[in-house]
Parts: C-alpha cells; sequence; structure tokens
C-alpha cells in the first residue's frame, strides 16, 4: 500500500469513527432509558404495555446491532469514489431508519393510550426515549453524509479536526520504544483440535512455553501437576464448561492465583459478566484476533509478574518483621513490645515490690588477661547464655549485662506475689551453674550475688536503640551488696530476709557501711530451708 493509499484508509477509518460516536451516544442514551422503562413497568405489574415496550426495546437493540456492522470499517467497501459514497449513504440512511420508525411508534401509541394505563413515573422516561430517537432522526441526514464539500458543509470545522486527531492517534509515535511482550508458560484449553493447534502455533511463535488441553478435567489435572502463568480457557466444553472450570480454580487455594482468560464465541453479555465475577482475567471472541490476543496475553503476564512481585514484597517484609519482633522480644518484656506496638511512647511505670538481682564475676581482669578475645567472649556467651536460661524457666526479666556483670529483675513489668522468691532461686541456680561450668572449663570462676527488694521505677529509654532499665533506691542498693559481697555468696538485705524466712536458710553478716545508705543489717541466703535434714545438718 503507497502512502497516499495509507492516507486515504486512515481519512476513512477516521470518518466511520466520527460518525459512530455521533450515533452511538444517542442509541445508548435511548438503551439505557429503554431498559430502566422495561424493569419499572414489570415492577408495577404494566403487563397491557409490556408486549409494545419489549417491541422498542428489540428495536433498539437491533438499532445498535445495525451500528456496529454498517460503520465496522473491515466490512466497509471502499468509498473512495462517489458512486460508492452515494451507495453506503443510502444504505445507512435506509436500514437506520426502520428501528428508528418503530422506536418512536410503539413510544407514541403508548403515550398515547396512557388513559387506559397509570404510566406514573414511566411518562418522563417514555419521552426521552421518544425525544432522543427523534432527535437522531433529525440529524440522520447529516451525520451519514461522506461527501460533503468544503464549500456546503456548516459548522464542522470540530469535527474534522476531530478525525484529524484521531488520523494522527492512529500513526506509529516517532522514536517511541517497542512494547516489552511479556513470555510465559501458557496452558490452552479447548475441546476443538484445530482452535488448539492454531492458538499453540501461535503462542509459540512468540516465544511461550505452550502446552494444551482437550478437556476442563484434563485442565485441572495439569494445573495441579505443574506450574502455569496463564490459562486460555475456552468456555464451550462437552465434559466441563469453561465456566465450572474457572470456579473449581478459584476455589482451589493452590490454583486461585492463576491468570485466566476465557476465549469464546459466545459474545452474550451475562456470559462476559459471569466470567469475570468468577475471576476471569479477560474475555475474548472466537476467532481471535492475532494482535489483540497478543496485548491481551501480554498485558495479563505483565499484571501477574506485578503481582509476583508484590507477593515476593510482602513476604520479605513479613519475614524482616518477624525477626525484627525476635529481637524486640529479646530486648524487651513482652508486655512493653505490646504496648509500643499498640502506639504507647512513654512508658514509666512505678512499681512497689521488685526483686534485684546483680551478679558479678569475682577476678574478672585476671582471668581475661590468661585467654585469648576469642575465647573470652566465648567464655562469657557460655555463662550467660546458661544464665538467661535460668530466667526464662523461672519467668524473671534479664536487664542488661554490663561488662561481666548481669542485672535481672522479678516483679516487673508485671506484679508477682512471689518476686523475691524467684530471685532467690535464680541466685541459687547461678552459684550452681558457675561452680559446673568452672569443673567443665578447667578455669576457676567466682560469682559475687545481691540481692534488694522494694520498690522502683522501670521504663523504656532510647528511640533508636530501647533499652528497659530499672531506676531508684532499690537498684542502687542491690548492686552495693554484690560488691560489699563474697565469692560465691548470696549477699541480701533484711527486706529480703524478712521475706523469705522460714522458707531460706540464711547467715546474719552483721551491719555494713554501705556508701550514701549508712550502715545496713545484712544476710547471707545459703540454701532452701526444706534441703535441712531433721537435725539441722545439710
Amino acid at each position: 500500500m503507497t502512502t497516499t493509499d495509507s492516507l486515504i484508509e486512515r481519512q476513512r477509518r477516521a470518518s466511520l469513527a466520527h460518525i459512530r460516536q455521533e450515533l452511538l451516544a444517542p442509541v445508548t442514551s435511548i438503551i439505557g432509558y429503554q431498559e430502566i422503562v422495561v424493569e419499572e413497568a414489570e415492577r408495577l405489574g404494566l403487563h397491557a404495555i409490556l408486549a409494545d415496550l419489549g417491541r422498542i426495546l428489540g428495536a433498539v437493540r437491533t438499532l445498535a446491532e445495525l451500528l456496529d456492522r454498517l460503520l465496522d470499517p473491515a466490512g466497509m467497501p471502499d468509498i473512495a469514489s462517489d458512486g460508492d459514497l452515494a451507495i453506503v449513504e443510502a444504505k445507512l440512511r435506509h436500514d437506520l431508519r426502520t428501528p428508528l420508525n418503530a422506536i418512536m411508534g410503539y413510544s407514541e401509541l403508548i403515550l398515547d393510550e396512557c388513559d387506559s394505563v397509570d404510566l406514573g413515573a414511566l411518562r418522563p422516561d417514555i419521552e426521552r426515549v421518544l425525544t432522543e430517537a427523534r432527535r437522531l432522526l433529525s440529524q440522520l441526514d447529516s451525520v451519514v453524509d461522506f461527501s460533503r464539500r468544503e464549500a456546503d458543509r456548516t459548522g464542522n470545522e470540530d469535527a474534522d479536526n476531530l478525525a484529524a486527531d484521531l488520523m494522527r492517534a492512529f500513526q506509529p509515535i516517532e522514536g517511541a520504544p517497542a512494547l516489552r511482550s511479556e513470555i510465559g508458560r501458557i496452558l490452552v484449553v479447548d475441546d476443538n483440535e484445530s482452535n488448539r493447534d492454531l492458538l499453540c502455533r501461535r503462542l509459540a511463535r512468540d516465544g511461550h512455553m505452550v502446552s494444551h488441553a482437550s478437556s476442563g478435567r484434563a485442565a485441572l489435572d495439569m494445573l495441579a501437576d505443574g506450574e502455569f502463568d496463564l490459562v486460555l480457557l475456552d468456555l464451550m466444553m462437552p465434559d466441563m464448561n469453561g465456566y465450572e472450570v474457572l470456579t473449581r480454580l478459584r476455589a482451589d487455594p493452590g490454583l486461585r492465583e492463576v491468570r485466566v482468560i476465557m476465549i469464546s464465541g459466545i459474545h452474550e453479555t451475562e456470559s462476559i459478566i459471569r466470567c469475570v465475577e468468577a475471576g476471569a482475567e479477560d474475555y475474548l471472541p472466537k476467532p481471535c484476533d492475532p494482535v489483540l490476543l497478543r496485548a491481551r496475553i501480554s498485558a495479563c503476564l505483565e499484571r501477574k509478574r506485578w503481582r509476583d512481585r508484590e507477593h515476593l514484597y510482602l513476604t520479605e517484609l513479613k519475614a524482616e518483621k518477624e525477626r525484627s519482633e525476635v529481637l524486640l522480644h529479646n530486648i524487651l518484656p513482652s508486655s512493653i513490645v505490646r504496648r509500643l506496638n499498640q502506639g504507647e511512647r512513654a512508658i514509666a511505670d512505678r512499681l512497689e515490690e521488685v526483686s534485684i538481682l546483680f551478679c558479678d564475676v569475682v577476678g574478672f581482669s585476671a582471668i581475661a588477661s590468661r585467654m585469648t578475645a576469642v575465647h573470652l567472649v566465648e567464655y562469657l556467651t557460655r555463662v550467660f547464655t546458661t544464665f538467661d536460661r535460668l530466667t526464662l524457666d523461672l519467668g524473671i526479666e534479664k536487664i542488661k549485662t554490663i561488662g561481666d556483670a548481669y542485672m535481672a529483675a522479678a516483679g516487673l513489668p508485671e506484679p508477682r506475689p512471689d518476686h523475691a522468691e524467684a530471685v532467690a532461686e535464680l541466685a541459687l541456680g547461678m552459684l550452681d551453674a558457675t561452680d559446673r561450668i568452672s569443673r567443665e572449663a578447667g578455669t576457676p570462676l567466682k560469682v559475687r550475688i545481691g540481692i534488694h527488694t522494694g520498690p522502683v521505677v522501670a521504663g523504656v529509654i532510647g528511640t533508636h536503640k530501647f533499652i528497659y532499665d530499672v531506676w531508684g533506691d532499690t537498684v542502687n542498693l542491690a548492686s552495693r551488696l554484690e560488691s560489699h559481697g563474697m565469692p560465691n555468696r548470696i549477699h541480701v538485705s533484711e527486706a529480703v530476709q524478712r521475706i523469705l524466712e522460714g522458707r531460706y536458710v540464711f547467715e546474719p553478716r552483721g551491719s555494713v557501711a554501705i556508701r550514701d545508705m549508712g550502715q545496713i543489717s545484712t544476710f547471707f541466703l545459703s540454701r532452701r530451708a526444706e534441703t535441712l535434714g531433721p537435725d539441722g545438718e545439710i
């Protein structure tokens, strides 16, 4: 085709598109109004006029079908010559007037006979249908006029500009990048062998990995065994129709994400709507236009790629969130994590009865000087990991480690009545653990432990690196009891001794001078009371 012929063809297509738009707008309006009128008449039980209303609706749909057929560029004759133009114009005007006359005639008849039927709210809509039909009839000659000359045209500049714009739109854009063609794994499902073969060959030529099935049941079996990006699914099949296959796919959690394009010779709107509502990505008529099929498949596969990426990002995000949650729970108590997740920012609580424990390795500098850095860290990790297991088993909160010192507390963030007993059990467990680790490692290891009970303030500090910490005189005294204690002994305050008296064995230490606190009566907790025999011996 020469450049001149190509331009003439584009002009022809632009003219047809303009006429189609001019005619379809009022026809669409008439269809809408008439469908409302029919539905309302059925609801009101106006049986006397339902037959005529149905005839009007049928005429409107016939009008729309005529427009689609008569203004199809592929089916139009060459309208370059005046003779052909006259033939096409005459046929359009004649064929379109027939349904228009029926629409107007029956509408006028219903309005004329309204004395015998109470039309009520139907009258305005019937009058709108009649008005639109008359307007379309009056415009028919001016709209359907391919041969108008510039001198004879009146107010036609806008239409000409529209056609020119449309022609430009049909031309390829200079320098535009070629559209990316998505490649995928496609399953073709059709009971007709010729249809399957044709589709498979086209798809394979486009680079897709293609499989095929001759029935709905075979397709379901293949989908269960293999992975496919897209299914081209015929609607009409004998053993299991395409709609049944589609509904089963959407009901199967493992297959509901498979994309499906329905392909059928049925052009009924209800069938298309049902398939789309059931989860079909698209609906293509048979025979498929190769260019349209390629575009729809590429668009569908691209949407799948984006969906797959979204799933991947969401999975990675979920994994990251879970790792963050685990890390956060390792740093903060669970109840504090919940409060932070609920949006609470300033977390600070005063608790009246909390037991604080400090544990420190005796002579740590001398031990460290005899070990390599790696050995030292591994050794401390072993010790503190054992302490962590003890706190976890006893439901005690590890607060922090500072160098070779370990701090824990019971009775926070949630109060508990046995806070002092829990910390005493932790202290005894720490002594047993350090003795065992010392013997197994062949490295002498001794610890000092201090415990005090009383009121504290606890809360979260920091915004970048969170830490749950405890403050107050109770904390200070527990720390100083540890520093004033003795190796492998549990040094406790009088408050702890009073709470646990009778359940544990205590040895009076006497009065100890504590900086900033004066003389304090203290005790050594040695063992549980039930470990003593009737004669007081171990």
